[in-house]
This record gives structure tokens, C-alpha cells and sequence, in this order.
């Protein structure tokens, strides 16, 4: 029997870019129509990657803007981060780069296991952020990007895999970069 591990992950961004719609799709497999601002939601699902079995907590936040303080819930027992936009606003895209300040500085200025978002893609005669913008800002952050529809169910499920890989790439980073050698 696998072990099973576990993984708390904590999706931010700015209000109405989809965070409950993503973490929504991954675990019950449908859209929500309509919009109902969330306070804070809680999502769990089993998930197995190859041998390996992680039980995801997924903590759907309320939507957050430039001047948000993040509580020290959003740090204690993290293990990663979904920071969303919308590809159609980019005032959302301005707000993910104040947030991702914050974790990085909360988290004393390490390296974070994060995975940004541009959702909406089904949107795109909309656009108002091209891919290109959100994979820079993902790559000068050491993270990963990906562009998802939770209304067409695009790489939903591959944004929660994703962020377990990226857990992983982080907790095994540590330590490799200040090895001493004997020459």
C-alpha cells in the first residue's frame, strides 16, 4: 500500500478570476455557473501519481487585491500555491505580482512551489494579458505557468499535478545549491 502525503495548497488571486471554478472542476469534474463570492472554501481530493498517492487540501480563498494582508494561515503548513488571473483583466495579472511579493517575503525569501494561472483562456477575443507576459513573470519567479479554462475544463486537473511536481522540485532544491565540496 502507498504511502499517502500530504499536501496543503492555498489558491490566491484577485475577486471573479475563477479560484473556485478551477478547484471546483478538479474535484467534482463540473462547472459552476453563476458567481457566488467565496469567503473561504476548503476542497480534498485523493490524487495518485504513479506509485505515489497525495491527499490534496486545496484552500479556495477569497479574492484578494494589491493592499490584502495575508493571514499566517496562507504560510503555516503550505506546501504550495495556485495564484490565478483572469487573461481578460490586467488589473488581475498586476495583483498576482503583489501577492507573490508578499508570499516571498513571508516566506523569508525562499523559493515557493507555485504554479500561475492565466484562466479564462476561453475568453480570448477578451484579452487583455498574453500568454508570453504570464510565462515571464512565471519564469523570473522560478515557477510554472500555465494557461486553463475552468469553464472548458482545460488543464484543470493538470494545474493540481503540476503544483505537486513543483512541491517536490522545491523540497529537493533545498540544500543543493550550498553544498561544500573537498577538493
Amino acid at each position: 500500500m502507498p504511502l499517502v502525503r500530504y499536501r496543503k495548497v492555498v489558491i490566491l488571486g484577485y475577486r471573479s478570476v475563477g479560484k473556485t471554478s478551477l478547484a471546483h472542476q478538479f474535484v467534482e469534474g463540473e462547472f459552476l455557473e453563476g458567481y457566488d463570492p467565496t469567503v473561504e472554501n476548503t476542497y480534498s481530493k485523493i490524487v495518485t501519481l504513479g506509485k505515489d498517492e497525495f491527499h490534496l487540501h486545496l484552500v479556495d480563498t477569497a479574492g484578494q487585491d494589491e493592499y490584502s494582508i495575508l493571514p499566517y494561515s496562507f504560510f503555516i503548513g503550505v506546501h504550495g500555491y495556485v495564484l490565478v488571473y483572469s487573461v481578460t483583466s490586467l488589473h488581475s495579472f498586476r495583483v498576482i505580482e503583489s501577492l507573490y511579493q508578499k508570499l516571498y517575503e513571508g516566506h523569508g525569501k525562499t523559493r515557493l512551489p507555485v504554479v500561475l494561472v492565466g484562466n479564462k483562456a476561453d475568453l480570448s477575443p477578451n484579452r487583455e494579458v498574453q500568454a508570453v507576459e504570464g510565462k515571464k513573470l512565471a519564469e523570473s519567479w522560478g515557477a510554472t505557468f500555465m494557461e486553463s479554462s475552468a469553464r472548458e475544463n482545460q488543464l484543470t486537473q493538470g494545474i493540481f499535478i503540476k503544483v505537486i511536481h513543483e512541491i517536490a522540485r522545491v523540497e529537493n532544491s533545498y540544500g543543493q545549491e550550498h553544498r561544500c565540496h573537498l577538493m
